[in-house]
């Protein structure tokens, strides 16, 4: 039998209870010995609860504890959890997460510190909740040089995005049917602007580049300005609005650029059929080409799997480490999205004449006082220079 403390009782800690206690055979067939939550840290009492003897809201106990060899962070953010994660790492127990906001933040740090101590920090559930990705990075497909990987990395985007297509429905109120079926936060800014998603891509970043990506150094632009107008617009052009995270890994100087911003994209690539609250990520690798992993990218019982998943995996590995690491991070290494090359869709109050002045001849749709063209490819600084004293309504990269 081997020992695990949950820390924190939340959604994804009552999860990780919920399917221990209901898969227990499985996980502990899959893990060849029984694996028994020892400890739950805890803020406030749960009386008469039936595993009110297992909580304590004393972590010194569970560092303390030789029995309990594997930790599992539920509690989110970068306060208690940094401080909880690096005691029971130096206390010589491997960590299990979900925490895509310490990992983004402290990866690096933690992974080196797990090394140090000779046990492991596992964070498969960080991102695309359910959807295994992480572990087919590092494994799956580790014969390859990974050259980009981006994706659709948030459900409750992709789930307002969809409801303004098939509803017609406009963003607020999108957002607040996804808030009304416990899709979105009662403050939803983290999704909605786009911070989720930079987490999710510096993970990924990391992992398929080997160099740590920094929240603050991914440009990150939300959907709270993607209109009705935007929605139909793209329609008409054969494309889907999303909103991407995005990582490519430049050939010929070795930098990593990433970023997160609204995209239309084409109808025929996979990504654009991804809805509703599902997740789809894109790796494309110099050998294998590219692959999609999709799936439910959050929620209780979704993320709670790749939890324990990650605990029977720690189990397996006590006493030997698991490759899970990458080198620190550096802004000399960082190349500016805003350079990147792509079509761009506009919507503007300008007129045709002033359009075609300054972009040549485009293909234009006109709306009520307003017209839609897609320019010539162009990096951002190009595009924010032709645009100069054009009134803009919305500007997005295109995805082709």
């Amino acid at each position: 039998m081997l020992d695990v403390a949950i820390l924190g009782l939340g959604t994804v800690g009552s999860g990780v209870l919920e399917v221990i206690e209901k898969n227990a055979d499985a996980i502990s067939q899959s893990a060849a010995q029984e694996i028994r939550v020892k400890y739950i840290l805890v803020r406030r009492d749960y009386p008469g609860a039936p595993f009110e003897k297992l909580l304590t809201k004393d972590f010194s106990v569970i560092e303390n504890d030789p029995d309990v060899r594997v930790v599992v962070e539920t509690i989110g953010g970068v306060g208690a959890a940094y401080e909880y994660t690096k005691r029971s790492l130096m206390a010589g127990k491997s960590v299990v997460t979900a925490n895509k906001e310490l990992v983004a933040t402290h990866g690096y740090e933690l992974t080196q510190l797990a090394k140090k101590n000779n046990v492991n920090y596992l964070f498969e559930a960080s991102v695309g909740g359910g959807i295994p990705i992480i572990r087919p990075l590092t494994q799956c497909l580790a014969a390859n040089k990974i050259v980009e990987i981006y994706g659709i990395l948030n459900g409750t985007t992709n789930y307002i995005l969809t409801e303004m297509v098939r509803s017609g429905l406009s963003f607020e109120t999108a957002l607040k049917n996804a808030q009304e079926r416990g899709y979105a936060e009662a403050n939803p800014e983290a999704d909605v602007k786009g911070f989720d998603v930079c987490r999710k891509i510096c993970i990924l970043a990391a992992l398929s580049f080997g160099r740590h990506v920094y929240p603050r150094q991914v440009k990150t632009q939300g959907i709270e300005n993607v209109t009705l107008a935007d929605i139909g617009y793209a329609e008409k052009l054969g494309c889907r609005v999303k909103l991407l995270g995005r990582a490519i890994h430049r050939q010929d100087d070795g930098k990593i650029t990433a970023y997160v911003a609204p995209h239309l994209v084409r109808g025929d690539k996979l990504i654009a059929s991804v809805e509703g609250v599902m997740n789809g990520i894109i790796v494309r690798g110099n050998a294998i080409g590219e692959v999609m992993f999709y799936g439910a990218g959050a929620g209780k019982l979704p993320t709670a799997s790749a939890v324990v998943a990650d605990v029977i995996d720690a189990v397996k590995h006590i006493g030997a480490r698991k490759w899970l690491s990458w080198e620190d991070g550096a802004d000399e290494l960082i190349y500016d999205s805003a350079l990147l090359e792509s079509r761009w869709y506009v919507r503007t109050a300008a007129g045709k004449e002033e359009v075609s002045e300054k972009f040549g001849e485009v293909e234009i749709l006109e709306g009520p006082g307003e017209i839609v063209f897609v320019t010539p490819s162009m990096n951002e600084y190009q595009l924010k220079e032709a645009l100069e004293g054009i009134h803009v309504l919305a500007a997005f990269r295109i995805l082709e």
